[in-house]
């Protein structure tokens, strides 16, 4: 497939990492001539130096024959018009644009997105993605990380095992005999920052990082199984109120009507206005989150977790840790730099959110092959999960689960049927129109959609 990928930042070049690997031709494009040297000389794809809109830009990067361009520039009217260009001058079939603005995307103004106006097929938002990101970690506070899958019926959830896990140094085969009936499966295990995914006789230890899919009605149990608790917080403090932190706020107060208690720290004073016109029941206090005297006027000692959203990693940071050192039991951290996650568990912080790997899994969900329904990116591209609905002309339609020929470090997490969810057995027979999904690493990903029936045809 012939791809091509305007604007080289952090979202552009993962998604270029990725699609480069798996045998794609990429052609990515940005104005600054020296991230493309970089990117052409570590990664295999071609390079484009000037301005993603303009049509001979688009030209030499080869949109007569591109199958999809992605437009994730910085600024949201390139996206659009990189889109119009492309459907107006080259015909491209596939156009995904990077959204922004909340304000393009109000359900007053969805017409605008038809193919007769701004024809864009897929409407990506960071903010909307992460602000819902961040209620699912401050709804399961003993998770560093958590993704929904299933129709919001099962989820990944990244725990640490810490020495009050029940079951370290067990085998996991046994905990599948002692729990027989607990619909959880452990897909991967980070251990010395290397991620794998388990064989049936390995164990757990203290200080591994496992990633466990599981029902939502069987998510408590299973959190306390490796020791973990479901207490969720009530009284919630925001620091920064941009479209993340304002999404988030007006999420809790839509969710738990009554039962959540939320305060908002904006510094921008213009910015912490319209926050108090857009929420009801949130308190906006305006000034700096990093400011001891603001944090304990927002009573933070009494405080069950504070969720840190600003643009700027080290506030973030900084503000988790003093959060922390006040006592507060749960700091959830926005991360755009993914090699400061090092300094995450050093510092006390219970959980971040990688805005990222959050738009980079988005994304990806519109670009895998066959009936591809939500892609979640693990790590740092280490691996992926993935849900898709079995054809009838799948390699999968009628066969059992030990009668398919999976790839080494490969795991079928669950099956959704029409009587409900399960977690695989070896005689566990799949059926068209069944929705499952898989678990593996990155450099399987060509194997698994083999499985899946390939083709460009279902865009």
């Amino acid at each position: 497939m012939k791809v091509i990928i305007c604007g080289a930042g952090q979202v552009g070049e993962q998604i270029a990492k990725h699609l480069s690997f798996e045998g794609n031709d990429v052609t990515i494009i940005d104005h600054n001539s020296k991230i493309i040297s970089h990117l052409s000389n570590t990664l295999d794809i071609s390079g484009v130096t000037g301005c993603a809109s303009h049509p001979d830009i688009l030209e030499i990067a080869g949109a007569r024959d591109c199958d999809m361009i992605i437009a994730a520039t910085r600024s949201d009217e390139v996206n659009m018009v990189v889109c119009q260009v492309s459907h107006s001058i080259f015909s491209i079939p596939r156009k995904i644009a990077r959204i922004r603005s909340q304000s393009y995307l109000e359900i007053n103004y969805s017409d605008l997105y038809r193919a007769e106006h701004l024809p864009i097929d897929v409407i990506i938002s960071p903010e909307k993605e992460v602000a819902e990101a961040a209620v699912s970690r401050l709804e399961t506070p003993s998770a560093f990380e958590i993704e929904t899958f299933l129709g919001g019926e099962a989820q990944l959830i990244g725990i640490s095992l810490d020495s009050n896990c029940p079951v370290t140094n067990t085998p996991l085969r046994q905990l599948s005999e002692l729990f027989s009936n607990l619909n959880a499966i452990v897909l991967g295990v980070r251990r010395k920052s290397k991620l794998f995914v388990p064989e049936p006789e390995d164990q757990l230890f203290v200080g591994d990082q496992i990633y466990v899919f599981c029902t939502v009605s069987d998510r408590q149990r299973t959190l306390e199984i490796f020791g973990k608790d479901m207490k969720k917080g009530n009284r919630i403090i925001i620091v920064g109120g941009g479209n993340v932190g304002l999404h988030v706020a007006k999420t809790l107060e839509q969710k738990s009507r009554d039962k959540v208690h939320c305060k908002l720290i904006e510094k921008d004073r213009s910015q912490a206005e319209t926050a108090a016109d857009s929420l009801e029941r949130t308190v906006i206090l305006h000034g700096d989150g990093l400011d001891m005297g603001l944090l304990e006027e927002g009573n933070i000692e009494q405080a069950d977790a504070l969720l840190a959203v600003t643009d700027d990693d080290k506030t973030n940071l900084l503000a988790c840790t003093r959060a922390k050192s006040s006592g507060c039991p749960l700091a959830v951290s926005l991360v755009n730099d993914s090699s400061l996650n090092s300094l995450l568990q050093p510092m006390g912080i219970d959980a971040y959110i990688n805005p990222r790997a959050t738009t980079v899994s988005s994304i990806l969900r519109h670009i895998r092959h066959g009936r591809v329904r939500a892609v979640y990116s693990v790590g740092d591209a280490e691996a992926e999960l993935i849900e898709a609905q079995v054809l009838g002309t799948s390699p999968l339609a009628g066969k059992t689960l030990k009668d398919i020929n999976w790839p080494e470090g490969v795991l079928v997490g669950a099956i959704m049927k029409k009587d409900g969810i399960l977690i695989p057995k070896s005689d566990t027979i799949f059926l068209e129109g069944d929705v499952i999904t898989v678990f593996y690493r990155t450099k399987d990903i060509e194997q698994v959609e083999k499985l899946l029936e390939v083709g460009i045809n279902f865009f």
